[in-house]
């Protein structure tokens, strides 16, 4: 059972989606008590409420099925503001239509005001860009609502019933790439009579979490009384998620209590081992065993083409090893032993894990046997409602080197979720492209996110007489490419030809070899990040593997760029010509590898990890 409404707090209704924890933190960040509820909360639940915020969601307003809150929330007299899915249930619930948009926005838009003092947006720009992610649209709009803002393809953006306090917006004001989105969300606040909201040191936030959820355990234990509390057995990959949540249980229990596990999957970058127990050695952290359990993930991921498929083997192999050394090493649940990880929210929401939200793909951490041990309260994850840039935050503040702090953020299945695998060809469909250049349909598929729902769609190639400059018409094409044609969720452009090859394509699993493969192209691209100056202003760059080239058994590189905050969103980097071609000729030089592409999608349409 939940805990009472916070008197005063503004209360966001997660309709699913991906996008409640976010709007929660800004409004923390506009300096208001914020809460998250399911929207089918009672109505009488919220009368002490400040303001009620409804979230984006997946699914259509008008389908059976669809998420509902009670219509008698917007007539509590309190504010509320509604945001995508939210806007739409307003409308609907009002008595407005919503029906199917003619054009999908996925992405950027330019939004144009149509009335500033309507109350959320008074004093900005008559235009700026903010951030679709929508099928839908209100067509036409509630009695008492006037329209505030407009899109090229979305006539009602935004409304409002000023008297009655009463908002909506197509667009996600939450995210970073929506451009004075904290001021909108600040107005609303303003609007409501909010408790204040302090944020306390994060470090001790996290330690008082961590101490309750393991709880004391006596230095001696004496006159036959057992200890009370658990230890914890922690597995680290050596990305800034498990090593800060390790470092933070190590500082708040002892080493005594907190044993680490670092698996060597096979999959991990080149170097990766070696690496991070170097960086630990620094911290004076000695409590981590390395286990070489390469073969193991091999053998069980040969054959396996299916990327969720691929994901859960390599999350129950991560399990398997840690049963395994836990009981050599008498590390037993039946002990008092818990399994730490380095878990943060968008592991959770990506995985389908909100009441209405959609899977994306399911992260290693949230395979079913974990979920199981989680319901049995043996998992502690004293991240798992951050975002990466707090536990950055968190990083630094507990004393973390700062390039250890802000090392690019790697999957926990590591490169097996880099290396596309496909059985056979994939047949394409019959949809004509209305592109005007050169383009390619690939034979692969990838994941993505549209509408915020799962894809999982083609990616076209466009090709250029000058293959490593990327103009802005290319970026034009990454989104209105996928808007406008279903069989699409990825654009990219081709940086090693000038004109379409033939492509031929090899039926490819995850092995060692094509893991070696991956590894020095990876290198490479972190090679030449540094060498340009570019390592911390790119905020993550995967490197995938293609199982196709332009000859028998040749496969093909995919680098993907991109700039966020939170991984909620992103948007791809354009990189300089010179990096693009020094990087596309050293990995067209490595035995095996054919062509090399550059993927230009945000986030939305295209996930930042292709799998």
């Amino acid at each position: 059972m939940e805990a009472p409404i916070h008197p005063k707090s503004i209360v966001i209704l997660d309709f699913g989606g991906q996008y409640a924890h976010l709007i929660a933190r800004r409004v923390r960040e506009a300096g208001a008590f914020s809460e998250i509820r399911q929207p089918s909360i009672p109505v009488s639940e919220l009368k002490d409420a400040a303001g009620i915020i409804l979230s984006g969601g997946p699914q259509s307003v008008y389908d059976s099925g669809s998420p509902q809150a009670d219509p008698n929330i917007l007539e509590l007299g309190i504010p509320v503001l509604g945001i995508c899915y939210g806007h739409q249930w307003i409308a609907h619930t009002l008595g407005g239509t919503v029906t199917s948009g003619k054009t999908k926005e996925y992405g950027k838009a330019m939004i144009r005001i149509r009335n500033q003092e309507s109350g959320i947006m008074q004093g900005l720009p008559e235009q700026f860009t903010v951030w679709m992610s929508h099928g839908d649209e209100v067509a036409t709009l509630p009695e008492g609502f006037i329209n505030i803002a407009t899109s090229g393809d979305c006539m009602n953006a935004a409304m409002a019933d000023a008297s009655r306090k009463i908002y909506g917006v197509q667009f996600h004001l939450e995210v970073v790439h929506t451009e004075h989105g904290a001021e909108i969300i600040q107005q609303f606040v303003s609007l409501t009579d909010h408790a204040p909201w302090s944020v306390e040191s994060y470090a001790q936030r996290i330690g008082d979490e961590v101490k309750k959820d393991v709880g004391d355990l006596p230095s001696s234990v004496s006159g036959g009384m057992q200890p009370t509390g658990k230890r914890v057995f922690m597995m680290v990959s050596g990305g800034v998620d498990s090593t800060v949540a390790f470092t933070v249980i190590n500082e708040v229990l002892g080493s005594h209590r907190v044993q680490g596990l670092l698996v060597d999957t096979g999959l991990l970058r080149k170097h990766e081992a070696k690496n991070i127990m170097d960086a630990f050695d620094l911290l004076g952290i000695e409590n981590l065993e390395v286990v070489d359990a390469s073969d193991e993930f091999f053998e069980h991921l040969k054959g396996i083409y299916d990327p969720e498929m691929k994901r859960q083997i390599i999350g129950d192999r991560f399990l398997a090893v840690q049963k395994r050394i836990s009981e050599e090493m008498h590390l037993r649940i039946e002990d008092g032993w818990m399994l730490g990880q380095g878990t943060i929210y968008p592991d959770t929401i990506e995985t389908g894990g909100t009441q209405h939200a959609d899977r994306i793909k399911t992260h290693h951490n949230r395979v079913e046997a974990v979920q199981k041990m989680i319901e049995a309260g043996l998992i502690i994850e004293p991240l798992k409602d951050l975002y990466k840039d707090e536990v950055r935050k968190l990083g630094e503040e507990i004393g973390l080197p700062h390039d250890l702090v802000w090392r690019h953020p790697f999957p926990g299945p590591g490169l097996g979720v880099r290396i596309l695998c496909a059985e056979s060809e994939l047949e394409i469909e019959n949809e004509e492209l209305k592109i005007d250049l050169p383009h390619v349909v690939l034979p692969v598929r990838s994941v993505g996110v549209q509408g915020d729902g799962r894809t999982y769609r083609h990616a076209v190639s466009l090709f250029s007489k000058t293959p490593a400059r990327i103009e802005p018409h290319h970026m034009e094409l990454a989104t209105s490419v996928p808007n406008t044609h279903k069989s699409i969720n990825r654009v990219l452009l081709c940086t090693s030809h000038d004109s379409p090859p033939s492509f031929v394509f090899t039926p490819g699993y995850v092995t060692r070899e094509r893991a070696d493969l991956l590894r020095e192209a990876d290198d490479i691209v972190y090679d030449e990040m540094h060498r340009a100056g570019m390592y911390e202003t790119i905020w993550q760059f995967p490197v995938v593997l293609l199982p196709f080239g332009t000859k028998e058994g040749g496969q093909s590189i995919v680098l993907r760029p991109i700039e966020s905050q939170e991984a909620m969103t992103a948007n791809a980097v354009v990189l300089p010509e010179e990096v693009v071609k020094r990087m596309t000729d050293r990995i067209c030089a490595l035995n095996g590898i054919d062509c090399v592409f550059v993927d230009l999608s945000n986030k939305p349409p295209g996930t930042i990890e292709w799998e």
